[in-house]
């Protein structure tokens, strides 16, 4: 379950803006795909970041696999790392497209978007938690026999 929701936080990334900011020529907003500005109810992509597009899409997509890997816990706690770290490395590189910004982030505003992968992180050490438990209760049942 909290793996199905680490995925399901960072496929909703996708689609919901990071930064929202007001300029000269209209309203500007970053999401992962890109950069969009609206003027005059015309939305017009100014530039396109298909790496980190992908790079999130290859990390929801590990996330939700993961969930199938229960017969090897070992591997399983291995990935979900992984997954955490591929976490970490795309707020830092979503951050280093947020500050390309034009006219820097002053006056900005932070949507929902930026603050999706840190519950994305959460699920996933949750997620963990609950494998460390189910591998600790198949020992004991195993001491048991």
């Amino acid at each position: 379950m909290w793996l199905f929701l680490a995925s399901l936080t960072l496929f909703l990334l996708l689609i919901l803006p990071v930064l929202t900011k007001q300029s000269n020529t209209g309203e500007l907003w970053f999401q992962v795909g890109g950069l969009y500005q609206s003027s005059d109810r015309v939305v017009t992509q100014i530039d396109a970041y298909p790496l980190l597009f992908g790079g999130t899409i290859f990390i929801g997509l590990v996330c939700l696999a993961n969930i199938f890997n229960f017969r090897n816990r070992t591997l399983q706690k291995r990935i979900v790392l992984l997954s955490i770290i591929g976490i970490i490395a795309l707020i830092v590189w979503t951050g280093t497209y947020i500050n390309r910004i034009p006219g820097g982030i002053d006056g900005a505003t932070f949507n929902a978007g930026a603050y999706l992968p840190l519950p994305s992180i959460l699920f996933c050490v949750l997620a963990f938690r609950g494998i460390r438990k189910d591998e600790q209760l198949i020992k004991s049942a195993d001491r048991l026999r």
